[in-house]
């Protein structure tokens, strides 16, 4: 049995981004995301309520300010009491988790997205996804980009405007571009 492409992204595997059912699933989240953010001066109750329509879970406090900016929003999954500034984007073409009381400040983007490094495939619209995962009361600075594949651990601090390509152990700093774990204040040698 061939399976959709939809399935494909879901399960990580190539897939082709022009197939009906996935433009139509970013349709219903673009109409989606202009009720989310044509909502920036209502509560935060508000938030939540519409987050929990499209996202895949929405933990107890939640919020994301508007405006915010996601390719599907089922794929997104966020703990308890994690905060999320304006200008957030997250292509959610594989999960994305983000643990229990984690912040992330404006203009974070997180990219599950990727594409193959073969001209033939990209050409021929292919694409694919790498799940990322930010842990419990992370804080990710203002400004910083997370890459397909990623891992930041628990209580791990990323610096504003870092280039986030590896990933990064529980309780480390990490900042730069690309961003590079900081031990004892200074960065290791090289």
């Amino acid at each position: 049995m061939t399976r959709s492409q939809k399935e494909k992204m879901l399960a990580g595997e190539m897939y082709n981004a022009a197939d009906p059912e996935i433009q139509a699933e970013l349709l219903l989240t673009g109409a989606w995301l202009k009720r989310y953010n044509d909502t920036l001066g209502d509560p935060a109750e508000r938030w939540h309520a519409l987050l929990s329509e499209r996202l895949g879970t929405v933990g107890l406090g939640a919020a994301i300010r508007p405006p915010f900016h996601c390719d599907y929003g089922f794929n997104i999954r966020i703990g308890a009491w994690v905060y999320i500034n304006f200008n957030c984007v997250i292509l959610d073409v594989a999960t994305v988790t983000i643990g229990d009381g984690t912040a992330i400040g404006p203009a974070v983007q997180i990219y599950t997205a990727d594409h193959p490094h073969d001209p033939e495939q990209r050409q021929a619209g292919l694409q694919l996804g790498r799940p990322v995962s930010i842990g419990r009361n992370a804080w990710i600075g203002g400004g910083a980009i997370i890459l397909p594949g990623v891992t930041i651990g628990d209580h791990a601090v990323i610096g504003a405007g870092s280039v986030v390509t590896r990933d990064v152990p529980a309780g480390c700093t990490a900042m730069g571009n690309p961003a590079r774990v900081r031990v004892g204040g200074r960065l290791p040698p090289s």
